[in-house]
């Protein structure tokens, strides 16, 4: 069985929508831990109420980014998981961590990306007049949410949305696509090939381009 874990630095809806899928075995792993950089994070009682392990990295103890994400590295690599899950981490991951990790980490941004990454993007996508906006889940690289794209969902942007309507839409998709992602990849139903993520049918064993471990 898979080896998954998730990070996370707030309330963790995300994270608690890995938790029921795991529950019930609609995803075919175990979660190895919570790792959080804000002690006072939601997620943790999340965590806590299903038995998960918790490893605070809490990015205020340490002098700079660098030694932060040393630290946060180590544990990482301590948890010698799968598949590691952003969900609603709320730091950029550096290259260092990227470079031993990669394509084990996978990431819910809540835009139709390539449009409107980094923060705020249902206001961006408010601001900017879009019609239609939605999530994406993606493999993470060394830029700001441009790494392949596994799943996106739509969300219809409505006259007299605000930012918070609009995130709640878009959140109801996020809980859905990014247990569904975690699945294809504990499947092994993933394969990279340049910028695309391929997914095979469920029946279909022969890997083609760059397979992810």
């Amino acid at each position: 069985m898979k080896q998954i874990a998730v990070l996370a630095s707030g309330r963790g809806s995300n994270f608690q929508a890995i938790i029921d899928a795991i529950a019930d075995n609609t995803l075919p792993a175990r979660c190895c831990g919570l790792v959080t950089d804000n002690p006072d994070a939601y997620a943790i009682i999340r965590a806590n109420e299903a038995g998960i392990p918790v490893f605070i990295v809490d990015f205020s103890a340490y002098p700079s980014k660098e030694t932060y994400e040393r630290a946060l590295l180590e544990v990482l690599k301590d948890l010698s998981a799968d598949l590691y899950i952003l969900a609603g981490y709320m730091r950029i991951v550096g290259p260092a961590i990227i470079r031993e990790l990669e394509g084990k980490i996978i990431n819910i941004h809540p835009a139709l990306l390539p449009s409107f990454p980094g923060l705020h993007a249902q206001r961006q996508a408010i601001e900017y007049g879009v019609k239609v906006s939605g999530c994406t889940v993606h493999f993470v690289d060394e830029g700001m949410d441009t790494g392949p794209i596994i799943l996106q969902a739509a969300v219809p942007v409505l006259e007299g949305d605000d930012e918070d309507q609009l995130a709640g839409r878009i959140l109801e998709e996020e809980h859905r696509c990014l247990p569904k992602a975690a699945r294809l990849y504990c499947e092994g139903r993933l394969t990279i090939r340049g910028t695309r993520v391929l997914i095979r049918p469920e029946e279909d064993n022969s890997p083609d381009g760059r397979e992810i471990p």
